[in-house]
């Protein structure tokens, strides 16, 4: 299993600004990312292997986040609705 350390500000600005029926999807995601950070996608096709990865969550939304494997640690860097 891996941390969730504290969001980055503007992801928490982010998760502060999204829909109450878009935090129950954010919820259900992050468990998932602390389960298997390495189920979300590449954040970069030219870099399939890095770190920095993404994963969708409910019909609009997006977390982008690095994932550091010798810590276990994932840094929640953005959180998009659209």
């Amino acid at each position: 299993m891996y941390s969730i350390v504290e969001p980055d500000p503007v992801a928490q600005e982010q998760i502060a600004a999204l829909p109450d029926d878009a935090l129950r999807y954010l919820a259900g995601v992050l468990d998932l990312i602390e389960l298997e950070p390495w189920a979300g996608g590449p954040q970069s096709p030219s870099k399939p292997d890095g770190n920095m990865r993404v994963m969708p969550f409910g019909e609009r939304g997006l977390v982008t986040y690095f994932a550091l494997e010798p810590q276990r640690e994932v840094y929640i860097v953005r959180v998009q609705w659209i």
